[in-house]
């Protein structure tokens, strides 16, 4: 007999939890706030939206499905199960930090704080949860399969990222490394730079396209289907030793840029998760390409 799909709940510690966790009382918190300039009716209300909202989903769910929720700081110790429906409830960057941990499963984003969220990932309204649900359960809904980022390291270590990976020194201080492509006849080049940032489409909405628009624009975005990333090199330092005449290109789904380290310890870390991060050392080579698996975001 198969399981009941399981809804798990995704969702953040709001500020204003925060603030009073930290300061004790709610008036605590506001004196801390007005001493900045700041009020915190504001805050309270965007956790008021966020509470109903999480509130309004739970209550959506069907009666025989199964339940349970999780906050984004222990995404890395939870079991996702293959038959689980991930609804993401908050920012667009939280669909980004949970994409990592998931294989395949479906993603409802549910926007807390509409006009103030872009809204590319968290697409869908509390009020939209019960519809949402049954065309998930009767397979009827749509899905976009969006390409995601990985980088493999020597010695098996792996991350997976859905906007982007950044691979450069701790504190973006000068990285040293070489850096070619797999299918470029085993050319590499020396570099010293503020690191190497790799995107995806859905991260043209992001980091990288700040990169892209600062370089130009002369390369074509990839669409956040497409199996193309847009590669860059942050601020690269033309030497004696080191040069700057590969500084940017797309990698198509079989290619792979490499990456070999010529500095003491450099980091890889998706979408800003720098906590979560691959260290490699001295002579350790990374490769970063289009990954196998996808996020299957419900339009």
């Amino acid at each position: 007999m198969s399981l009941a799909p399981r809804v798990v709940l995704v969702h953040r510690t709001t500020e204003y939890a925060e603030l009073v966790a930290r300061h004790g009382t709610h008036g605590q918190a506001a004196f801390f706030l007005s001493s900045r300039g700041r009020d915190i009716e504001e805050v309270a209300e965007r956790h008021r939206r966020t509470r109903q909202a999480l509130t309004e989903v739970t209550a959506a769910i069907p009666l025989t499905w199964r339940r349970t929720r999780v906050e984004r700081a222990d995404l890395d110790r939870f079991p996702f199960a293959p038959e689980d429906v991930v609804v993401v409830v908050g920012q667009d960057g939280l669909v980004a930090n949970v994409a990592k941990y998931l294989a395949g499963q479906p993603v409802l984003g549910i926007d807390t704080d509409p006009g103030r969220n872009p809204g590319v990932l968290v697409r869908h309204r509390p009020a939209d949860a019960a519809e949402l649900f049954a065309s998930t359960q009767s397979g009827s809904g749509h899905a976009d399969e969006l390409t995601m980022v990985e980088a493999v390291a020597d010695d098996t270590q792996r991350l997976v990222a859905l906007n982007e990976i950044y691979l450069g020194a701790v504190g973006h201080q000068t990285a040293r490394y070489r850096l070619g492509l797999e299918d470029d006849g085993g050319v590499v080049e020396a570099q010293a730079s503020s690191g190497v940032l790799i995107g995806t489409g859905t991260g043209a909405t992001g980091w990288i396209r700040s990169v892209w628009q600062e370089r130009g624009g002369h390369l074509r975005l990839p669409a956040p289907t497409e199996a193309r990333l847009l590669w860059y090199v942050r601020e690269a330092w033309p030497s004696p030793a080191t040069g700057t005449s590969r500084v940017a290109g797309e990698l198509a789904a079989a290619s792979r840029l490499t990456l070999t380290v010529e500095s003491e310890r450099l980091v890889a870390f998706g979408d800003g998760m720098e906590t979560d991060a691959v260290e490699v050392t001295w002579g350790q080579t990374v490769r970063v390409g289009v990954c196998r698996e996808r996020l299957r975001l419900v339009g």
